[in-house]
């Protein structure tokens, strides 16, 4: 019998944190001199905190640099964000309750550091549904590298072809598709219309109409 395998990605899917991590990096940015905006930030979606840090001192270097100081800045500013304002995404427990009834088997892989997936499962009261909670901060690579996904399968004992991924980001989606896994793409209204998202097997404007054709 054919395994069932969901992996979820967590930011800008589960919940609505993108706007959280942008008020966070543009304050901890700007204060080192560094002016980003919503379209520029756009370019990072899908990286691991060091990735985007890193990101941008090779954009714009700053003067003494302490890249694991910015990311613990960052970060701390996200989790007292997520914590006093986040809310699950459309159809998010609509979908973890279906699935579980079906019988899948379910795991959250992220960007994020394991810490802040802590706070968000917790958060939204979600952490019943998933066998396996992942962070690529323990992977060589970030995404678009397909190391998170095959790491989260190999942890389930899944194959990939058994696999289904809901991502939010075009690094997510490439990253589910070179681990040979079927993707649903649930992007953002500002990135709906990118052509790239077509190597997806489908795409939804939240997981609620996704579930509509479950």
């Amino acid at each position: 019998m054919k395994n069932k395998i969901a992996i979820f990605d967590m930011d800008g899917l589960l919940i609505d944190s993108e706007p959280y991590w942008k008020i966070a990096e543009k304050q901890v940015f700007g204060e080192l001199g560094l002016e980003l905006s919503d379209e520029t930030l756009r370019q990072v979606m899908g990286f691991r905190l060091s990735e985007v840090v890193q990101h941008w001192y090779h954009y714009k270097p700053w003067q003494n640099p302490d890249f694991k100081k910015t990311e613990n800045d960052i970060l701390s500013y996200v989790k007292q964000l997520i914590f006093d304002h986040a809310e699950a995404m459309e159809g998010v427990y609509e979908v973890l309750e279906k699935l579980s009834k079906e019988n899948y088997k379910m795991a959250l892989a992220s960007s994020s550091s394991m810490s802040l997936i802590e706070v968000v499962v917790d958060k939204l009261n979600i952490r019943k549904y998933f066998d396996v909670l992942w962070s690529a901060e323990f992977e060589p690579f970030g995404k678009p590298h397909p190391g998170i996904f095959i790491t989260t399968a190999q942890k389930l004992n899944a194959n990939a072809n058994d696999c289904i991924v809901f991502e939010d980001s075009i690094n997510g989606v490439i990253a589910a598709k070179a681990a040979r896994m079927k993707c649903i793409a649930i992007p953002e209204d500002a990135t709906f219309s990118n052509p790239q998202f077509a190597i997806a097997d489908g795409k939804f404007r939240n997981l609620k109409e996704y579930l509509l054709q479950f």
